[in-house]
């Protein structure tokens, strides 16, 4: 299975072009009007002979919307759905997440912490083993 690339960091602007959009999250700008049609979540501002403006916020839910389709497989009326039931837990979750990442880029500076990490999956992973495993050794 391909791998998605990562997606580079949202700069600290309060509006995005759909071309800045574009670039930020991996998507084609007709792919972005596509998506503004079948999610109600997703208004960008419009000004200045009909051109899009994106917030932040929006940024974050086309990467979600993204994360969804590209990542997880849902079709678009599943990620609509899915984005329907709680819309705003899921652009916080989402960034939530992405601040995690970036904590995560950050501990690679720090080899120990990163070596930490990687003791308490592999505990974790022995202890999931073991359940599956159980008392009498069969999965």
């Amino acid at each position: 299975m391909n791998a998605i690339p990562a997606l580079p960091p949202i700069p600290a602007k309060r509006y995005f072009t759909i071309g800045e959009v574009s670039e930020l999250c991996g998507v084609k700008s007709h792919v972005l009007r596509y998506w503004e049609q079948e999610f109600s979540q997703l208004r960008p501002m419009k000004r200045r002979g009909n051109r899009r403006y994106y917030q932040h916020h929006e940024v974050l839910l086309i990467r979600r919307i993204r994360e969804l389709l590209y990542e997880q497989g849902f079709t678009i009326s599943g990620a609509r759905a899915r984005l329907g039931d709680t819309p705003s837990d899921d652009v916080q979750e989402f960034s939530t997440l992405q601040g995690q990442e970036a904590r995560s880029e950050n501990n690679s500076l720090h080899p120990h912490a990163a070596i930490q990490s990687m003791h308490e999956l592999r505990a974790e992973l022995l202890r999931i083993r073991a359940d599956l495993i159980g008392p009498q050794g069969m999965v």
